[in-house]
């Protein structure tokens, strides 16, 4: 309501972009930065002190992949995220931006710092030629290490709060916030999947840099299936503890949130995939254990995309179930806060928007009222005929024949109560009775909504001759 919408409608408003961005960062700072650089480091500190130059030099080819990746498009998409972020949910990223402003502050000293590490050790790394130097040079990894995990620990305090905001809600502290119900088990869960997906993508690059190499392929897989044993095993403690913190409303989103509402019937099915995903892994990491010169170099490419699928669908399972809220029971998606909520059903949120053409419902401006409704209250989430469409989801209740627009307004006042998911409805009946209007001519004329980006900041006329006495 107080910024001007930047708004993609073919893409549901602009959520899959910052969900894209986001995963990606993910994928690539979870395995190759948290998980692969204390990896890496270890390897190194274990070739200089059994002398084997063999595996110091894989070591640095892995580390030259890393280091190519993660300040490349890690850093790419970690400012992408801000990016995004703010053009599509400013009402968001300034909430938390005012919640957690000394800890964004300390991330970006240590990730700074993470960036200076990272190319001091790879960029230093050959001249290093000196029992002493190489000393030196290990403790630059170890510390690199340290700041890795130190980034996605302060991140996670953010995330966790998104879901379960505990204390923060009556004390508005900064520490109750960083150390939110949900802080340290997800903290857990993040750095086991962290390393075992690390020690996965060890594996991945193993199988193009030891095809001449059986006896370091095999001294790799054996120690990396140490790592993703007792990975799992933590995976398994922490996302138990992590599952039963999430706030029950949450997790019955659970069914929706692995597959969308289109294959909840494939629920069970799904779950069984994942179960044998994960014994997958287990395995590997037993034959990597048992026989690691038996394990073939094709074997180590399969967890690999493994991981990735699965760190992705955690990661759009995590954003779902959080729904109808941005920040649990504090702000809902569309950017009304709930302590609002009330006031703006009573007095109709038009008239305290900023960025609409009307402020308030006429029959002349029915139509057009509604758009402006459309735009603060659903199009956070739904795009007009595009993807999860207002139209498809109309189209899903009432068929391809005549809507009663009794019963559409009448859906908008308990949506919120059959579809958990979505947040109540921000206004008031005038307003229903607006959105209702635009969706039936919407209907008519399947006419793109755009944003502010293409039609320039939208305000109500406030000449003298339109305000009335």
């Amino acid at each position: 309501m107080d910024f001007p919408p930047y708004y993609l409608d073919h893409i549901a408003g602009g959520r899959l972009i910052i969900g894209l961005i986001a995963c990606l960062h993910v994928l690539i700072n979870h395995p190759l930065a948290v998980g692969a650089y204390p990896l890496l480091t270890f390897m190194e500190w274990w070739a200089h002190k059994h002398n084997r130059p063999d595996i110091d030099r894989l070591a640095y080819r892995i580390t030259f992949v890393v280091f190519l990746v993660t300040t490349t498009v890690g850093a790419l998409t970690g400012v992408g995220i801000w990016l995004s972020t703010s053009l599509f949910a400013p009402f968001g990223i300034g909430s938390l931006l005012r919640v957690f402003f000394f800890g964004w502050f300390a991330e970006w000293l240590v990730f700074i710092s993470e960036v200076v590490l990272i190319m001091w050790w790879f960029l230093s790394w050959k001249k290093a030629d000196t029992p002493e130097k190489k000393k030196k040079h290990i403790k630059i990894g170890l510390a690199l290490s340290i700041m890795s995990w130190l980034t996605m620990a302060l991140i996670v305090a953010v995330l966790g709060f998104m879901m379960n905001t505990g204390d923060w809600s009556q004390s508005r502290a900064f520490l109750d916030a960083m150390t939110a119900p949900l802080y340290i088990p997800q903290l857990g869960f993040r750095t086991a999947f962290a390393f075992m997906t690390g020690a996965v993508f060890l594996w991945f690059c193993t199988y193009f840099f030891t095809k001449k190499d059986a006896a370091a392929r095999a001294w790799m897989v054996e120690r990396l299936s140490h790592v993703v044993l007792t990975s799992l095993i933590a995976l398994f403690f922490f996302g138990v503890w992590y599952w039963f913190r999430i706030p029950e409303a949450m997790r019955a989103n659970q069914s929706v949130a692995l597959l969308s509402m289109s294959f909840v019937q494939w629920q069970d099915k799904f779950a069984m995939l994942l179960g044998c995903t994960n014994g997958v892994f287990l395995l590997i990491a037993i034959g990597g254990l048992t026989v690691p010169r038996l394990i073939p170099r094709w074997a180590l490419l399969i967890p690999t995309f493994m991981g990735i699928w699965l760190l992705g669908h955690f990661e759009r399972a995590r954003e779902f179930m959080r729904k109808p809220w941005v920040i649990a029971e504090y702000l809902y998606s569309n950017g009304i806060r709930k302590d609002e909520l009330r006031f703006l059903q009573s007095e109709g949120m038009l008239k305290h928007a900023t960025y609409v053409k009307h402020h308030t419902v006429t029959p002349e401006n029915r139509v057009e009222a509604g758009e402006d409704v459309f735009m603060i209250s659903c199009s956070r989430c739904h795009s007009t005929t595009g993807l999860n469409g207002v139209l498809e989801k109309f189209t899903l209740m009432y068929g391809p024949g005549e809507w009663s627009e009794g019963g559409m307004v009448a859906f908008l006042g308990t949506m919120h109560k059959t579809s958990t998911f979505m947040p109540p409805f921000p206004g008031n009946r005038a307003e229903k009775e607006a959105l209702v209007a635009y969706i039936l001519d919407l209907r008519k004329t399947r006419e793109p909504l755009t944003g502010a980006q293409s039609d320039g900041i939208r305000l109500p006329d406030l000449t003298p001759a339109s305000i009335k006495p």
